[in-house]
């Protein structure tokens, strides 16, 4: 099941760094602000199902920020940045 889902799990994971370069160069569109949380609220039950835990937690975070209202607090864009590289390393880990 892995390999079935280790696509669309990459394919969140450039979601989710994507909007974190563009919430730091001030860009991030509504349609990206969307992707990412949903991105991120995916990512944080696949991750589960497959047992990496610390992928679950950092994506829920990721999740937490990009809903709050009217999007991430600008002091958090290098953790946005940190955080999706993280989950990029976890599931590259898995391979």
């Amino acid at each position: 099941m892995w390999t079935q889902f280790l696509p669309l799990m990459e394919e969140r994971v450039s979601l989710l760094e994507q909007a974190a370069t563009a919430f730091s160069a001030n860009k991030l569109s509504t349609q990206q602000h969307q992707a990412a949380t949903t991105a991120a609220h995916k990512l944080a039950g696949v991750l589960g199902t497959f047992g990496l835990t610390k992928g679950t937690v950092l994506a829920r975070e990721l999740e937490i920020m990009y809903s709050r209202e009217g999007g991430p607090e600008r002091s958090l864009a290098p953790r946005l940045t940190t955080v999706a590289a993280e989950l990029r390393t976890i599931i590259g880990s898995r391979k």
